[in-house]
């Protein structure tokens, strides 16, 4: 499938992934509808900081109300669906939160996407949902394990994602990307964490279990893979992983990061941000093969470009003031 004046819906638009999205898509030559959650200050987010954002139409919603869902559907060929409540520390104290919006969300996506005819509908998924690796490199048969409510909605709405394939012929390919970094990323995931604090402090970093590893991979290479998703012939049903096939502890990840920095720092156990032990997801890594295999995608930005570019963004007292570092960031 060729992008190039594709009508494509792409919800959750005003967070990270999305409004990196967007921008990639409109420079494909997409014209893109962008879904931002709508709230009274008519702020849209992350979206607002995109050079692009007065060549996108903008609409102002919840994938939650079946009717806005319809309504966002019409004209649109091709779906990419991020909208989703993330933040796994806040899903325990409102799992029926990650219910409704990702869950029921994505059905009622689904439902709107099948009545309008969608020739593509790309859910965007997550590594979460496999829990600690059994088995490493991950690859897309890897069990599935919930290991917290979020990833418990994420598959849930994976399930319901692919049964639109197998029930209604809904056009489904699911991306599951593994820990996406970069420019614009929230203070609830670890790397701004880190920077913000860094920044701040010079030394002093706060952090829960920092053993874990992870697959982190820069926010551009996440959304070229995305699109080589959208791109395939064929593969409906399938699920194809996207990361950097390589994993770093949070330790190493720390000291990394104070190096791009010039800074030394110590790190200190911060209780309140340790996860309940069954339900830390100890290791990721990502095997992407199959997804290079099908479309010839290959992550490009290595783990030092992508963190000295992420630094150079945080750099900009503008960008900084938005963050919180004294703060925890469920």
């Amino acid at each position: 499938m060729i992008l190039e004046r594709k009508r494509i819906l792409v919800t959750g638009a005003d967070g990270f992934i999305g409004s990196h999205l967007v921008e990639q898509l409109v420079g494909e030559g997409a014209s893109v509808r962008a879904l931002v959650q709508y709230n009274s200050f008519n702020s849209w987010g992350w979206l607002e900081s995109c050079p692009c954002v007065s060549d996108v139409e903008v609409m102002p919603g919840d994938v939650r109300d079946p009717g806005l869902c319809r309504d966002m559907m019409r004209d649109m060929e091709v779906v990419f669906h991020l909208a989703a409540l993330i933040p796994i520390p806040y899903s325990y104290r409102a799992p029926a939160s990650y219910v409704d919006t990702n869950v029921v969300g994505t059905l009622n996506l689904c439902q709107a996407a099948h009545a309008a005819g969608i020739q593509k509908f790309v859910h965007v998924s997550t590594s979460e949902v496999y829990g600690s690796a059994q088995y490493v490199p991950i690859d897309e048969r890897h069990p599935l394990s919930a290991q917290s409510p979020y990833s418990a909605s994420k598959i849930g709405a994976d399930a319901i994602a692919v049964s639109f394939w197998h029930s209604f012929q809904l056009p489904v390919v699911l991306a599951r990307p593994f820990n996406t970094y970069g420019p614009r990323q929230s203070a609830r995931a670890v790397i701004p964490t880190i920077i913000s604090q860094l920044a701040h402090d010079a030394a002093h970093v706060r952090l829960g279990d920092v053993t874990t590893s992870r697959d982190f991979t820069y926010v551009d290479d996440t959304c070229e893979g995305l699109m080589a998703v959208a791109r395939l012939d064929g593969c409906l049903g399938e699920v194809f992983n996207i990361g950097s096939n390589h994993e770093i502890t949070v330790t190493d990840l720390v000291h990394l990061l104070g190096s791009i920095m010039r800074v030394a720092p110590t790190i200190t156990l911060d209780d309140q941000r340790l996860r309940p032990e069954a339900s830390e997801v100890r290791r990721l890594r990502c095997d992407g093969t199959k997804l290079e295999h099908a479309s010839g995608f290959r992550p490009r930005v290595t783990i030092e470009q992508g963190l000295t570019r992420t630094v150079a963004w945080f750099a900009d007292p503008e960008q900084a003031g938005r963050y919180k570092p004294h703060l925890y960031n469920v």
